[in-house]
């Protein structure tokens, strides 16, 4: 078959861009003929808080992507609208994550049906958006008319689609972001990254309100404050998405920098394996959540969790199995972490192991066909 995917791919960078790279990879290895349609434009400047959307790495060789799609630009819209309308796919698979793109991909879509031929199915990351303006929800149904059916991620994401529309659904788990490279030894990595030795978790990803850094930040106080048996190093690995000085300010004020190792840029790819390598644990305290590429990534490289029990996170981390899970506090946070240290990395990874075996491409591909009735 010919299949589309419209959604972030290079020469944009992040989770949404190698997420739909390795989709196009899974049905290229099906044998099916894949093109991808980006953005020329993601974002208006105002929009984007990080310090750039484009990537420094080499572009894909073997991927077919057309940087074509200018989502503030209603004619631009109108143009791949009719281009992808006679290029007539069998299937575009497209991407939502946030209302801003409900107008550019909903336009660009309803031309595209007026083929009778394509059917579209939407990977849909958030229906509810982390951080709410005024017309989101006209936006939103405005996009998913001309959708056929939706993949979600999570129960929480199922259920805020059902305030939407009654269109088909499959629930599938995130599948492992397993593009990054194989795992490496602790020692190697953190030799490469230059980390002292002892005990140490992570905080991976952009800083955003919802991921509750400054909740983690607490609980390090707490964990120093109170001498817990183990007080580990927290690794930030990530780029701040606004709000540096405000965490800049709690950092002081908790009088908490000499438990910090702060690598506050944008990390490359070449660079993932390396971060989630070194870390004893993966700490994500967020406040809410739908899902988390963090996760996938954290089972692709074994290394046991701790989460929130917000949104879709506990379906997808058991407790006391591949990790633990606690309320999104600075007190059970702490708890939490001592708990990881307690148990320790052993005794996670028979049920992390067995765990990542749900979590695979081909599983995901075969969703979207099925859900699409052209699973052949």
């Amino acid at each position: 078959m010919h299949i589309v995917i419209l959604g972030p791919a290079y020469p944009l960078r992040g989770g949404l861009a190698n997420f739909d790279q390795r989709l196009a990879r899974q049905f290229m290895a099906e044998g099916h003929q894949v093109t991808m349609y980006t953005y020329s434009l993601q974002y208006p400047g105002f929009l984007f808080p990080g310090t750039s959307q484009y990537s420094d790495q080499p572009a894909p060789g073997d991927l077919d992507i057309k940087v074509v799609i200018n989502s503030a630009n209603p004619f631009n819209w109108r143009k791949v609208g009719r281009e992808l309308r006679l290029l007539c796919p069998d299937l575009i698979v497209v991407r939502y994550w946030i209302p801003y793109m409900g107008a550019c991909q909903g336009s660009i879509l309803r031309r595209v049906k007026k083929n009778g031929h394509t059917k579209v199915v939407c990977i849909t990351d958030n229906v509810i958006p982390h951080e709410k303006r005024p017309g989101d929800a006209r936006l939103t149904r405005y996009f998913f008319k001309p959708v056929d059916g939706f993949i979600t991620m999570s129960d929480s994401v199922e259920k805020d689609l059902r305030l939407f529309t009654d269109k088909p659904s499959r629930l599938v788990v995130h599948p492992l972001f397993d593009n990054f490279g194989d795992p490496v030894f602790k020692e190697a990595a953190r030799k490469a990254l230059q980390l002292p030795e002892g005990p140490i978790i992570l905080f991976f990803g952009f800083i955003r309100k919802y991921k509750g850094l400054d909740i983690l930040l607490k609980a390090m106080k707490l964990l120093k404050d109170n001498n817990s048996p183990v007080v580990p190093k927290l690794l930030i690995a990530g780029e701040y998405y606004g709000g540096r000085e405000e965490y800049e300010k709690l950092i002081r004020e908790l009088n908490i920098q000499d438990l910090l190792i702060m690598r506050t840029a944008f990390i490359a790819d070449s660079e993932v394996r390396w971060y989630l390598s070194a870390a004893d644990f993966v700490i994500q305290p967020y406040r809410n959540a739908t899902q988390s590429g963090v996760t996938p990534l954290a089972y692709h490289f074994e290394k046991p969790m701790l989460v929130t029990d917000v949104g879709g996170l506990p379906d997808l981390v058991p407790d006391d199995k591949v990790g633990v899970v606690t309320k999104p506090t600075p007190e059970a946070v702490a708890s939490g972490i001592e708990r990881l240290y307690e148990k320790g990395e052993a005794y996670f990874l028979p049920c992390l192991k067995e765990e990542k075996t749900r979590y695979s491409w081909a599983r995901f591909s075969k969703t979207i066909l099925s859900l699409a009735k052209l699973e052949q």
